[in-house]
């Protein structure tokens, strides 16, 4: 909705633009610089709304906990296993990691209220799966796996934010991260809210 907004504004102030030029050539010099302000204006809006378009691209939206993905970890060997994971939007990928548990974490970007009426709420995107050893000795020395499971926004928002006066649209953005042992096959949920993220062991289906 935002890029279609963005595009709209574009389109007039390119339109206002024109006709501003068109009281230039006619000698009326109010109307062109009334007319080439509005166009600036209109203009301004339409990059700024486009801008946040592209920079919540493979974000998702996000009003309640929902669940961001599923996960089967199969253990292959001593501190080995295999993760495939069901994104919610349908892709299916399969990781070997090592390690003791389970990593996986990502980024929230809260808006504000005034944010919030332009249709922006807040957004989450997952960033990595990753094998976590319980030592730090490990940590430092045994093999490390971790795997890049989100789509890289066209535009940071976060560094635009300090560029741009975005005060008025941002809350705040974090990171959150949420892990769990690994000692036997079994099913996880990742549930994301406001607060972060969250993986849950499901429950075996009666009979199982």
């Amino acid at each position: 909705m935002l890029i279609a907004i963005a595009a709209l504004l574009g389109i007039v102030g390119f339109a206002v633009g024109f006709s501003a030029f068109a009281a230039l050539a006619r000698a009326r010099l109010f109307r062109f610089v009334f007319r080439a302000l509005v166009s600036l204006v209109l203009l301004v809006v339409g990059a700024v709304l486009a801008l946040f378009s592209l920079g919540i691209q493979g974000m998702q939206a996000l009003t309640k906990e929902e669940t961001a993905a599923r996960i089967k970890v199969v253990p292959s060997g001593l501190q080995r296993y295999d993760a495939t994971v069901t994104f919610a939007d349908g892709r299916v990928e399969t990781y070997d990691l090592a390690g003791d548990d389970i990593y996986i974490d990502g980024h929230i970007v809260k808006w504000t209220p005034l944010a919030n009426r332009l249709g922006l709420h807040t957004s989450y995107r997952l960033d990595r799966i990753a094998g976590r050893y319980r030592t730090l000795e490990q940590e430092n020395t045994a093999r490390r796996t971790v795997y890049a499971i989100g789509t890289p926004a066209l535009i940071d928002l976060v560094s635009l934010g300090r560029r741009l006066p975005l005060a008025d649209f941002f809350d705040a953005e974090y990171g959150s991260a949420s892990y769990v042992p690994v000692a036997q096959p079994g099913e996880l949920e990742l549930m994301v809210s406001t607060t972060g993220l969250l993986l849950r062991p499901v429950p075996p289906r009666p009979g199982s």
